[in-house]
């Protein structure tokens, strides 16, 4: 029997799409704001705050700005990605995602979210994936964005359940540093290039079993 005795997710990326909605609202604000905004600008941005974000995307744009006006532009980009996972809906959770969140509470593992999102909420909720979870720790409740370990310290104290016994799902560079800081196995979703300090890397959950938990023994 595997010694992992909860499981935490990132939300973007392991759980449903949201970043096509982010690129999208920041592609329209460097549109206003007269320049273009790749998918290759993007990923910069992967588990990045907002109001870094904003500064990445500015800098491509060669633009400073004060911090009055900045702050209107990430509300601006923020409204237009609220309206659009505002109409999401189950379709748009990941393949196998659902299957593996079952299969963890069938075999009594705890799961906690662990996102940076403060939409993470309106997300879980229109996703019908709410009920999934012991607990939810969203941008809300934390004060430092991964790569610190806040997030997912916090997720493992209000599960009650020691680092130690603790998997991550991760599918950003930085939260997978984050995982490792936390003390916590991290098991890596995406490219392996990236990802490399996870204990390993999938493609997506429809990867994951139960039973693969016991390859995280050391």
């Amino acid at each position: 029997m595997s010694h992992i005795r909860a499981c935490l997710f990132d939300l973007d990326g392991v759980l449903v799409d949201t970043a096509k909605y982010h690129y999208l609202a920041w592609k329209r604000l460097s549109q206003e704001l007269g320049f273009d905004f790749t998918e290759q600008d993007n990923e910069r941005l992967k588990g990045v705050s907002r109001m870094a974000s904003l500064d990445i995307l500015l800098s491509i744009g060669k633009l400073t700005l004060e911090d009055a006006k900045k702050q209107e532009l990430a509300a601006r980009k923020n409204d237009w990605y609220v309206e659009s996972i505002s109409n999401m809906d189950h379709t748009e959770i990941l393949p196998g995602a659902l299957e593996f969140l079952q299969a963890c509470r069938d075999n009594g593992l705890k799961t906690a979210l662990g996102s940076a999102s403060k939409n993470a909420m309106t997300i879980l909720n229109n996703t019908g994936l709410t009920p999934y979870f012991d607990a939810i720790i969203d941008g809300t409740r934390t004060s430092s964005a991964k790569p610190d370990p806040e997030v997912f310290t916090l997720g493992a104290q209000e599960l009650g359940v020691p680092a130690e016994h603790c998997v991550v799902f991760e599918d950003a560079e930085a939260g997978v540093e984050a995982a490792r800081r936390a003390g916590m196995s991290c098991i890596g979703i995406g490219s392996a290039a990236t990802l490399g300090q996870a204990d390993f890397v999938i493609a997506s959950l429809a990867d994951m079993t139960v039973e693969r938990l016991s390859e995280l023994e050391a």
